[in-house]
C-alpha cells in the first residue's frame, strides 16, 4: 500500500511559514519572532499556523531542514576515493551557504552538536553514511556512521558559535580532512 499524495496546498502553506520565519529571523532573533507577526508575513491565519507546527521551534528546525540535506548531500559528493586535499565543492558551498543565517542556526544546534537541528543533522547525516559504507562492504559501518555524524554536528556548531575561528573556506578543508582521516581509519 502507497501513502497518499501530499496535498500541494498544504505544502505551499508550509513552505510559505518556512520562507516568512527566516525572512523573520533575517531581522530578529527567534526568540524575538512573534507567531502573529509570522502568521501576517506568511498571509496564513494562527490556526493554520498551529494546524501545521507545534510552535516556531517546530517550524524553525523544518525551515532548516534544508540545511541538513544539504550537509549531507555536501559530505557525500565526492565519488571514488576521497582526496583529504580537496573537498567536494559542494562541502565549501554548504558553509559558504550558512552565513546569512548563522544566528537562526546557532539557536537550533548547540555547541557540541546538540539542540533540535543537531538530533535530525545527526540522524540523517548516520543513517547516509553507514548505508554507504554498508553498500561498500566497509568496515564497521555503524562506528564509523556515529563518529563521522557527531563529528561533523560537532564541529560545524562549535564553528557557528565562534568556538573554531575559521573561514568557511578554512572550515570546509578542516573538516574535510578530519572526516577522510575517520574513514581511512583502521579498526581491528
Amino acid at each position: 500500500m502507497t501513502a497518499p499524495p501530499a496535498d500541494p496546498r498544504a505544502a505551499r502553506t508550509r513552505a510559505r511559514l518556512r520562507q516568512a520565519l527566516l525572512d523573520e529571523c533575517a531581522q530578529h532573533p527567534l526568540a524575538d519572532v512573534s507567531v502573529a507577526a509570522l502568521v501576517r508575513r506568511a498571509g496564513v491565519g494562527r490556526a493554520t499556523f498551529y494546524l501545521h507546527y507545534g510552535g516556531l521551534e517546530a517550524l524553525a528546525v523544518d525551515a532548516c531542514a534544508d540545511v541538513v540535506r544539504d550537509a549531507v548531500d555536501a559530505l557525500h559528493a565526492w565519488r571514488g576515493t576521497p582526496d583529504p586535499e580537496n573537498p567536494p565543492p559542494a562541502l565549501a558551498a554548504f558553509f559558504t551557504g550558512l552565513v546569512p543565517h548563522a544566528g537562526l542556526y546557532r539557536t537550533l544546534l548547540r555547541p557540541g552538536g546538540g539542540g533540535p537541528l543537531g538530533q535530525v543533522l545527526h540522524q540523517d547525516l548516520r543513517a547516509r553514511s553507514r548505508a554507504e559504507r554498508a553498500l561498500v562492504g566497509a568496515p564497521r559501518p555503524d562506528l564509523i556512521a556515529s563518529a563521522v555524524a557527531a563529528t561533523f554536528a560537532g564541529v560545524l556548531a562549535d564553528w557557528l558559535h565562534g568556538l573554531i575561528e575559521a573561514t568557511p573556506e578554512e572550515i570546509t578543508h578542516q573538516i574535510w580532512n578530519l572526516l577522510v582521516t575517520l574513514h581511512r581509519t583502521r579498526l581491528l
